[in-house]
This record gives C-alpha cells, structure tokens and sequence, in this order.
C-alpha cells in the first residue's frame, strides 16, 4: 500500500484536520514533518471537538503518532495540549506517540523575541502567531539550539548554551532588554524534562521499521505551500519548508516514502495575516464567505481574510510540491451564491502573467482576472456521492481541476469526518 503526504496547497486553513482524521483511521503512523504549534487543526469526531496545533492527528484515533525532526517543539505547548487531550479521553503514551530525539526545542527566550521584533516592526509586521517559531528555526540553522536530546544532558551543555545566550543578550540588548536570565532558564529546562524525555527516541529508526514492515504511514504537513520560506510569498511566510519534499528530511525517512502528495485546497481562498492575497474581497461577499466558512484562526482567533478561488496559486502549489491530487474542502460554503468567480490569470504592468510573481512589490500590483460560472442553490452539506451534488457544483468542481492542472481525489462537504466524496483514494497503489 502506498504513503499518503497531506499538505496545504493555500495559505494554511484549508481544512486538513478533517482530511488527515479521515485518513488517519486508515493508517498505521501519522507523523508531522516541520513547523510548530503556530499550526491549528479542528478535528470533530462523533459530535466531540478536538483542537490540535502540535500532536499529530492521529493521536486522537489512538494511530502512532510522531513528532518528525523538522518540527520545533515548545515542550510547554505540547504538555498543555496533552493534558487537554488526556482530560477529553485521549490515550497519549510512549506506545502511540513519540518525539524525534534530534528536534530542536522552542523557548521562553524565543516567544519573547519574536514578540519583541512584530511590536517594533509597526508597518512592517509580518504577521507571526508570537510563538516563537522563527526565532527557534534561526537558532537551529544557526547551530546553537536546545534539541529534545540535551534535556538528558542539561549539566554538560556548557559551550552550547553559552552561544545561545550570547547571541539572544545582543538581540535583546538592540530592544533596551536585560541579558538572559541562564539560570532561571536552565531551571525551566530541568523542570520540563522528564515530560519530555518519556516520548523522545530516534524516530527515523522507527518509522524505517514501520517502512520495512509494509505498514502505511501518513505525513502530516503544517500551513501551507504559499507561506512555504522558499516558495510562498516572501517575507509574509512561515519559516520552514511546507512543501511535500519537506516529509523526507523533517521525518528521517527518503523522498521514496513520500507516496500519494494530497494538496488540501478550499473550494475558496482564505489568508491569516498580512501579505499579498490577489482575490482578497473587502465587500458583502467576502463578508459572507467568511461568516458561513467560520473563518477564525484554530491557533490565534484571527479573522480570516477571504475572496474567490484562485486557480493561478493553486495550480502553482501543486507545481512546486509535486501534487498528486486535491481534496477540495468547504465546497458547501458556496451553497446559495448566484454566481460564482474563479481566478485564471493575472494582469500585471499591462501584461497576462499565469503565475505569482517572486517580488513582493509586483506580488502586490497583479490584478485578477476572473471567470465567471453559474452557482447553484441547492445545499451541498453532508453530500457523499456525486449523484447528491447539484450539477452546478460537479461543474465547478470539474473547472476547478482543469485549471489547476490537478485531478480531485476527494471533496469533502462538511466538518464531519462521513461527509466526504471519495473519487481516487490516496492509500490506494
């Protein structure tokens, strides 16, 4: 049987909490492979609402579940979350969850810095969570991170521990803050040990024999391939790799594992923050897909930005991460729209461009132009057969996948794990 890759072919928000719960159930390990907690899933099984933004999603179902090295990991964070997961009922134990012993750990000092640097930014945020993800992937690029292993080995981090807060006392130092309390830091990290060090093992080991046994694994992607730090809209991007070649490195196991790359891609575009967004809509309409979507940041309660689907984008992301089909979500938030737009290309400095452009300057100068189709007033809510969509909807869709240059492997049509029309499925050889 093959592997599953689950990314976000958008700007995160897609619906893969759903997506990766339906395919879970099916799998045999779920493994995030990069980012952090700024991630938010909204999985509800049987009537019961879990939010997750840092286990993966099969830890719910009781799948084993990991924590890839190319995640970073608040070990706060990650205490909470499994202490509300447990209180809900959740088995979570060193059986069905582990911990990459080589992933880089976030800190106190890193939340404060990355709060820090969006307050003095003014203008120029770029629109982080404040969780400290940034400043984490910088220390472990740069070679002086805390990694889960050195929680067994905290008295002999000398060296180490003294380039990092070397480093931080000269940032902190540029905001008019006072050096880094070491001591009361390493208090912390001797507190939250234990915690961590029950899940933390060298993973790349147990998926390779997860591997060889023939069993399925499904890799979890965080955000999505338009905040991707190569490939999104730079500066206004996460800072990791969000792109389906990140499942080799962030897990430990070879691009061959990857398998079926599933791009989640709702059936309209939504963005968190700033940066550019071509089909964004400031009016009654955008208003109204926002309210019927729900569209509230999982992780921040942001508002949602919201306009029409841009097929220009999505065409790109499953380009660039090598898609092999959709799962187009959120199709019934469209239910009762008397017509209905679609993005095909762009206009920019008198010019048809069919893709994003690299510059933020000329990202923000492209206008859209659209195609318009026909909606439908039917609902398509709870449907799980083509025979129960209306023929409008199934024209949409079909337009929808020739514009992308991407078939639709599912379509999922409410919250609800059932309610999901299943055209090619991804496990399948």
């Amino acid at each position: 049987m093959a592997n599953v890759t689950v990314i976000g072919a958008q700007w995160g928000d897609e619906g893969k909490g759903k997506i990766v719960d339906w395919l879970a159930s099916r799998a045999d390990a779920v493994v995030r492979f990069q980012g952090g907690h700024n991630a938010g899933h909204t999985l509800v099984i049987d009537g019961a609402v879990y939010k997750l933004s840092l286990l993966p999603s099969g830890i719910v179902r009781g799948t084993l579940s990991i924590i890839g090295n190319g995640v970073v990991l608040d070990p706060w964070a990650l205490r909470e979350e499994v202490e509300k997961l447990r209180s809900q009922g959740v088995t979570i134990d060193a059986e069905n969850f582990a911990i990459a012993d080589n992933c880089p750990l976030i800190l106190s000092i890193h939340r404060e810095l990355d709060g820090l640097r969006e307050a003095a930014a003014g203008a120029g945020k770029i629109g982080t969570t404040g969780r400290g993800i940034g400043p984490a992937y910088e220390d472990k690029v740069g070679r002086r991170a805390i990694r889960v292993c050195d929680l067994a080995h905290l008295d002999g981090l000398g060296p180490q521990f003294d380039r990092l807060c070397a480093h931080h006392d000269a940032l902190r130092a540029g905001f008019g803050q006072p050096r880094v309390d070491r001591d009361a830091l390493l208090e912390e990290l001797r507190a939250i040990a234990p915690f961590v060090l029950q899940f933390a093992q060298p993973v790349w080991n147990r998926l390779n024999a997860v591997k060889k046994a023939g069993a399925r694994i499904l890799f979890e992607g965080a955000q999505g391939v338009l905040l991707d730090v190569d490939h999104g809209t730079y500066p206004f991007v996460t800072s990791s790799n969000t792109v389906s070649g990140t499942a080799a490195s962030g897990s430990g196991l070879g691009p061959s594992a990857t398998g079926f790359v599933l791009g989640i891609v709702k059936a309209y575009t939504t963005r968190v923050g700033s940066g550019p967004f071509p089909t964004e809509l400031d009016d009654e309409t955008g208003q109204r897909l926002g309210e019927r979507g729900h569209e509230f940041g999982t992780v921040t309660g942001r508002k949602r930005r919201c306009g029409w689907f841009d097929a220009v984008l999505v065409r790109q992301s499953c380009a660039i991460s090598g898609v092999t089909g959709i799962a187009l979500t959120k199709l019934d938030v469209l239910d009762g729209f008397e017509t209905i737009r679609i993005c095909t290309g762009y206009r920019l400095n008198g010019n048809v461009v069919d893709f994003l452009p690299s510059h933020a300057a000329e990202q923000d100068q492209v206008e859209p132009i659209y195609e318009e189709m026909e909606g439908w007033q039917e609902s398509t809510e709870g449907a799980r057969r083509w025979a129960d969509l209306p023929a409008q909807a199934i024209k949409y869709i079909q337009r929808v996948q020739e514009l992308i240059e991407t078939p639709v492997a599912l379509v999922s049509t409410s919250p609800e794990r059932e309610d999901t029309i299943l055209v090619k499925d991804p496990f399948s050889d």
